[in-house]
């Protein structure tokens, strides 16, 4: 549960749920598809989806996401249409809110609405320091940023399967499959992490450190 549905009563919960459609995706289907109208906010209940946006020349994967999220929100309070994509990574509960609902509480619940400006404020920041990385950073320290954000922030756990393939671990962090198959082996035969196919262990968490701040 949020912490903007936290904030609500029993009768508002109720209200909530009534105006709420659960479904559950596999690996791999699309729970909103980028060009499409949105009339519903997404809210990621249970698993793990990638945010991923077509550009002119290619996808490009935005961020992983974890439940629970709010998914889609800025589309659909704005031009009511999906400006980027999302997937299930793996199996995945996510609950459709109408939207014309989840405005009316935005504007009479302060507490709730209060709740989302921080989550969308935490995303925006994310975003940020996301596009700086990705600019600034050669590619050994985005691949070594990204295991250590699935290693703390998804899993919380230095044994973990990748849930993407090589293709789309490289749109994540912006490189070509080559580089990251490369990379990946030889922080594996350096000692930095263990790798057998998609299954990682964090070996050496200091090191792997020490390249995510330099670079």
């Amino acid at each position: 549960m949020s912490s903007a549905v936290k904030s609500l009563n029993s009768k508002e919960l109720e209200e909530l749920g009534n105006n709420c459609v659960e479904i559950e995706f596999n690996k791999g289907d699309i729970i909103f598809k980028q060009g499409a109208l949105s009339s519903n906010i997404v809210y990621l209940k249970s698993g793990l989806a990638k945010i991923h946006i077509k550009g002119p020349y290619k996808e490009q994967i935005i961020s992983i996401t974890k439940a629970t999220s709010y998914l889609g929100i800025p589309s659909t309070f704005n031009d009511k249409i999906d400006e980027y994509s999302a997937t299930a990574l793996e199996k995945t509960k996510v609950c459709f809110i109408d939207a014309r609902v989840f405005k009316d509480f935005i504007n009479r619940k302060g507490g709730f609405a209060y709740e989302i400006i921080i989550e969308m404020c935490k995303n925006k920041i994310n975003a940020y320091k996301k596009c700086v990385n990705r600019a600034q950073k050669q590619v050994h320290g985005r691949i070594a940023d990204s295991l250590l954000y699935f290693y703390k922030e998804i899993y919380n756990n230095k044994k973990f399967t990748l849930p993407l393939t090589r293709h789309e671990f490289a749109g994540l962090v912006d490189t070509s499959r080559e580089s990251v198959c490369r990379i990946l082996s030889q922080f594996n035969t350096d000692g930095i992490i263990k790798l057998n196919g998609n299954k990682i262990t964090i070996v050496n968490e200091e090191l792997l450190e020490k390249i995510s701040k330099s670079g």
